[in-house]
């Protein structure tokens, strides 16, 4: 599948800022399921390319004069092939042990602890248990759009059973994690379809042991189903931090108005 991607984030302020400093990742990955066919990055100000040490393709964006207003636009087409049950090569020269750390986003805490125990052994599991896992958060934590915020943890939205994307996959991680499982955060895109969700989207990678496999399984937690080829990875990461599209800072600005307008076409 070809998919054709315009994602423009908007900043407006309400009085210049004097420096905006912002770490993009919004290039997709290279990896053995997709291919980049045409790829542009237009913003105002000072664009650095680099690897960051996830293996994903990263710019840092300077502005060091006054703005207004600032426009980051992402666009192009990438070639996707569909991974076969979910599983993603391994062409990482990190452990995947490094992802079984908690973070701040994905501490454990009792209601984390009691999810993961009624899906996951500890240590290891197979794709069907990570698969069960998806069901019960699915189930658990209702999607709802704004009902939470970047800043939100696992255990927050769990607990009040609402969330987005992001939350899905980060009480993900943090059972996985409270079993010594390994499991990273993946941002990126997603053709919706008739599914009503986002196109910037969140999910995992988790690591199955299989009868017949080990490796990465790539596992949508907001839809409970495997990656497909309706899926762009941008950046993987232990969680949003790591992984995050566009962050930042400023000095200066006043009040900030944000908007984010994603687009993908399948061709």
């Amino acid at each position: 599948m070809q998919l054709s991607i315009r994602h423009e984030t908007s900043y407006h302020y309400s009085t210049p800022p004097a420096y905006t400093i912002q770490q993009l990742h919004l290039t997709p990955r290279a990896e053995a399921h997709q291919h980049v066919l045409s790829w542009q990055l237009s913003t105002a100000g000072q664009l650095h390319g680099y690897t960051d040490a996830y293996g994903n393709l990263s710019h840092m964006l300077t502005l060091t004069q006054p703005h207004n207003s600032l426009s980051i636009v992402a666009t192009g087409v990438v070639e996707t092939t569909q991974p076969v049950q979910g599983r993603i090569a391994n062409g990482d020269s990190l452990s995947p042990l490094i992802y079984t750390v908690p973070t701040r986003f994905t501490g454990a805490t009792p209601g984390v602890l009691e999810l993961a125990a009624a899906c996951l052994p500890d240590g290891k599991a197979q794709t069907r248990h990570l698969m069960l896992l998806a069901q019960h958060i699915f189930g658990a934590v209702k999607y709802q759009s704004g009902a939470t915020e970047v800043s939100t943890t696992a255990s927050a939205a769990l607990r009040m059973g609402i969330g987005v994307c992001q939350d899905h996959a980060h009480i993900f991680l943090a059972c996985c994690h409270a079993h010594g499982i390994p499991a990273r955060y993946v941002s990126g895109y997603i053709d919706p379809g008739n599914t009503g969700h986002a196109a910037s989207h969140a999910w995992v990678d988790a690591w199955a042991e299989d009868r017949d496999y080990t490796g990465w399984v790539s596992i949508d937690v907001t839809h409970a189903r495997l990656m497909t080829d309706a899926y762009c990875r941008l950046a993987i990461g232990r969680d949003y931090d790591a992984a995050a599209p566009v962050r930042g800072v400023r000095r200066g600005g006043g009040d900030e108005a944000m908007s984010v307008n994603v687009q993908i076409v399948p061709q």
